[in-house]
Protein backbone atom coordinates (compact mmCIF):
# COMPACT_ATOMS: atom_id res chain seq x y z
CA UNK A 1 0.00 0.00 0.00
CA UNK A 2 1.12 3.51 -1.00
CA UNK A 3 2.75 5.44 1.95
CA UNK A 4 1.92 8.65 0.10
CA UNK A 5 -1.45 10.94 0.06
CA UNK A 6 -3.15 10.41 -3.14
CA UNK A 7 -4.45 6.90 -2.69
CA UNK A 8 -6.89 6.40 -6.10
CA UNK A 9 -4.98 3.89 -8.12
CA UNK A 10 -6.22 5.38 -11.38
CA UNK A 11 -5.69 9.01 -10.32
CA UNK A 12 -2.29 7.71 -9.33
CA UNK A 13 -1.42 6.39 -12.08
CA UNK A 14 -2.84 9.33 -14.30
CA UNK A 15 -0.55 11.64 -12.16
CA UNK A 16 2.67 9.53 -12.81
CA UNK A 17 2.08 9.09 -16.26
CA UNK A 18 1.72 12.81 -16.80
CA UNK A 19 4.34 15.35 -19.01
CA UNK A 20 5.44 18.44 -19.18
CA UNK A 21 2.98 20.87 -20.39
CA UNK A 22 0.36 18.05 -20.01
CA UNK A 23 -3.06 18.88 -18.68
CA UNK A 24 -5.50 17.62 -15.90
CA UNK A 25 -8.76 19.29 -15.01
CA UNK A 26 -10.51 18.73 -11.59
CA UNK A 27 -13.96 20.21 -11.51
CA UNK A 28 -17.04 20.34 -10.07
CA UNK A 29 -19.85 17.87 -10.48
CA UNK A 30 -21.95 19.18 -13.27
CA UNK A 31 -18.51 20.35 -15.42
CA UNK A 32 -19.46 18.93 -18.88
CA UNK A 33 -16.83 16.67 -20.10
CA UNK A 34 -15.57 16.75 -23.96
CA UNK A 35 -16.09 13.49 -25.86
CA UNK A 36 -13.28 11.51 -25.77
CA UNK A 37 -11.18 13.04 -22.76
CA UNK A 38 -10.78 10.22 -20.04
CA UNK A 39 -13.34 10.69 -16.48
CA UNK A 40 -11.78 9.56 -13.39
CA UNK A 41 -15.54 9.63 -11.60
CA UNK A 42 -14.82 10.52 -7.59
CA UNK A 43 -17.97 11.91 -7.00
CA UNK A 44 -19.66 9.83 -4.33
CA UNK A 45 -22.63 12.38 -3.01
CA UNK A 46 -23.15 16.21 -3.17
CA UNK A 47 -20.15 17.33 -1.73
CA UNK A 48 -18.07 14.47 -1.16
CA UNK A 49 -15.57 14.74 -2.17
CA UNK A 50 -14.72 18.33 -2.30
CA UNK A 51 -12.89 19.75 -4.77
CA UNK A 52 -10.34 21.20 -2.75
CA UNK A 53 -10.15 17.65 -0.98
CA UNK A 54 -9.02 16.40 -4.40
CA UNK A 55 -6.76 19.26 -5.17
CA UNK A 56 -4.82 18.98 -1.76
CA UNK A 57 -4.34 15.60 -2.84
CA UNK A 58 -3.02 15.74 -6.43
CA UNK A 59 -1.17 18.45 -5.71
CA UNK A 60 0.64 16.28 -2.79
CA UNK A 61 2.45 14.51 -6.07
CA UNK A 62 1.75 16.66 -8.89
CA UNK A 63 4.50 19.61 -9.45
CA UNK A 64 1.99 22.00 -11.62
CA UNK A 65 3.73 24.78 -13.46
CA UNK A 66 0.50 26.98 -14.26
CA UNK A 67 -3.22 26.59 -13.78
CA UNK A 68 -6.42 28.15 -15.13
CA UNK A 69 -9.70 28.97 -13.53
CA UNK A 70 -12.75 30.67 -15.00
CA UNK A 71 -13.21 34.42 -14.49
CA UNK A 72 -17.30 33.67 -13.02
CA UNK A 73 -15.51 31.97 -10.49
CA UNK A 74 -14.98 35.08 -8.64
CA UNK A 75 -12.78 36.25 -6.11
CA UNK A 76 -13.08 34.48 -2.84
CA UNK A 77 -12.91 30.59 -5.03
CA UNK A 78 -10.42 31.70 -7.00
CA UNK A 79 -8.46 32.98 -3.95
CA UNK A 80 -8.91 29.76 -2.33
CA UNK A 81 -7.52 27.91 -5.23
CA UNK A 82 -4.20 30.53 -5.30
CA UNK A 83 -3.73 29.44 -2.04
CA UNK A 84 -2.11 26.34 -3.03
CA UNK A 85 0.73 25.92 -5.40
CA UNK A 86 -0.91 25.87 -8.85
CA UNK A 87 1.69 28.01 -10.80
CA UNK A 88 1.14 31.19 -12.28
CA UNK A 89 -3.37 31.29 -12.69
CA UNK A 90 -4.48 32.49 -15.77
CA UNK A 91 -8.51 33.85 -16.16
CA UNK A 92 -10.37 32.95 -18.77
CA UNK A 93 -14.49 32.79 -19.63
CA UNK A 94 -16.13 29.88 -18.46
CA UNK A 95 -16.65 28.67 -21.66
CA UNK A 96 -13.06 29.11 -22.89
CA UNK A 97 -11.83 26.90 -20.36
CA UNK A 98 -14.45 24.65 -21.27
CA UNK A 99 -13.27 24.30 -25.35
CA UNK A 100 -9.46 23.75 -23.61
CA UNK A 101 -10.69 20.79 -21.96
CA UNK A 102 -10.63 18.89 -25.32
CA UNK A 103 -6.53 18.70 -24.77
CA UNK A 104 -6.80 17.10 -21.11
CA UNK A 105 -5.52 13.70 -20.65
CA UNK A 106 -8.00 13.60 -17.96
CA UNK A 107 -11.16 15.68 -15.98
CA UNK A 108 -11.31 13.91 -12.59
CA UNK A 109 -14.92 14.79 -11.36
CA UNK A 110 -15.61 15.80 -7.83
CA UNK A 111 -18.73 15.88 -6.06
CA UNK A 112 -18.31 19.74 -5.59
CA UNK A 113 -21.90 21.67 -5.78
CA UNK A 114 -19.82 25.11 -6.05
CA UNK A 115 -20.37 26.96 -9.16
CA UNK A 116 -17.27 27.41 -11.43
CA UNK A 117 -14.79 24.99 -8.80
CA UNK A 118 -12.61 23.77 -11.64
CA UNK A 119 -8.86 23.99 -12.31
CA UNK A 120 -7.07 23.19 -15.06
CA UNK A 121 -3.90 21.96 -14.08
CA UNK A 122 -0.58 22.05 -16.39
CA UNK A 123 2.01 19.50 -15.35
CA UNK A 124 5.54 21.13 -14.80
CA UNK A 125 9.00 19.33 -13.91
CA UNK A 126 10.45 18.21 -10.84
CA UNK A 127 13.64 19.61 -11.96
Amino acid sequence: MKRSVLLNAELSRLVAAMGHGDLLVIGDAGLPVPRGVRVVDLAVTRGIPGVFDVLDAVLAEMVVERSALAEEAGADLAGRFRARQIGAVALMPHDALKAGMAEARAVVRTGEFTPYANICLYAGVAF
